[in-house]
Formats: C-alpha cells, structure tokens, sequence
C-alpha cells in the first residue's frame, strides 16, 4: 500500500485525482475511448459536444445520437450546445477551398477549443481537453498550441494530450467496434467531404 502511494506522488497522479474535466468531442467513437481512459486516471469527464462544423444536420444528429447512448450506457454527463452551421460558415469565410488540415481547419480547431474552454471556465472545471488529437488526420501540434494559449487566456488548465500515441487511433477505433457506435467516414464539414 505505502508503495502506490510513493508511486501516485512520483507519477504526480495526486494532483489531478478526482478533477473535473470538460472533454470536447467531436464523435463518440474516439470519445468513447479517451473517456474510458481519462476515468481510469480519476478524471470526472463530462463530455461536451460543441461542432457547428458537421454538416448536414442530419449527421450532427446522427452524431449526437451516438453521444447520448454512450452517455446513458456509462452514466457519463453531457452538455451540448445549439447546432449553428450558419455562424461557423461565417468563421472560416474565404478559406472554403483550403484543404485538409488547412487554415480552415485550424480556424475550427480554434472556434471548438475557445467554446469548451468558456464552458470549462463557466462551470468551473479544473481543466478542459479534446478528442480531436485522437486522429492521425488533425494537427496534433496546432491543437495542443491553440489549448496552451487558451489555458493562459482563460485561466483554465488544458490537458494537453496527443490521445493518439499508445495506439490510440487504434484502441479508439475497436472500442467503438465492440460498442457497435457509428462511424462517419470525413471530418464533418462540407469541404472535408468532398
């Protein structure tokens, strides 16, 4: 016993147990994952999906159907906001024709990062993070730059993590297999789909 608590205080695992922590998602199959992991290391994980970038409304919703099952299975907390495509096609206006992983795709990382860090510092999480690095198609670095400097705008902690090493991508994927969760085959805006 005396050496799992030397352990906990050498890994730094007592400075985060039990925390609170709003978890962007932007699909439930890598949320699914990341959540499970984030649990495991005594994080309290509410889940946040906040993607006026999805286009059309019926996969936001098909989207969101998804996040409300894995929520109802594991008794994880949610919070959603109003679907607006309108409003985040005015954000990234003029930068339609960038391509993947692109300064439109930043912009989004952006807007998606600012939301949940608001909606972190409003509830008063202890940190915000988000799922998006779980893919090898996003920026992890440009992600992890966008949370850091809104940890310091907001005076909220960003995890910073790239959940796709460890064979994250991996494990994402064949959890939300074995959950039988569905999965979209682009990013979620119209321009990724083409």
């Amino acid at each position: 016993m005396e050496i799992a608590v030397v352990n906990y205080y050498a890994t730094g695992l007592l400075k985060i147990m039990s925390k609170k922590l709003l978890l962007h998602i932007c699909c439930i199959g890598c949320g699914a994952y990341v959540s499970k992991e984030l649990i495991k290391q005594n994080f309290k994980v509410v889940l946040y999906f906040y993607n006026p970038n999805i286009f059309p409304e019926e996969e936001y919703n098909a989207r969101f159907n998804e996040v409300e099952k894995v929520a109802k299975k594991f008794n994880i907390k949610y919070i959603t906001e109003k679907y607006n495509h309108q409003d985040w096609l005015k954000k990234i206006k003029g930068l339609e024709q960038e391509p993947e992983k692109g300064k439109r795709c930043i912009v989004c990382y952006y807007d998606r990062l600012k939301k949940t860090a608001q909606k972190a510092k409003e509830l008063n999480f202890d940190y915000f993070a988000t799922t998006l690095t779980v893919s090898p198609h996003k920026l992890a670095d440009k992600i992890s730059e966008i949370g850091n400097k809104l940890e310091k705008k907001y005076n909220i902690k960003y995890l910073d993590k790239d959940f796709k090493k460890k064979d994250g991508f991996k494990n994402a994927c064949k959890f939300s297999k074995e959950l039988n969760l569905y999965r979209q085959d682009y990013c979620g805006c119209e321009f990724s789909k083409l």
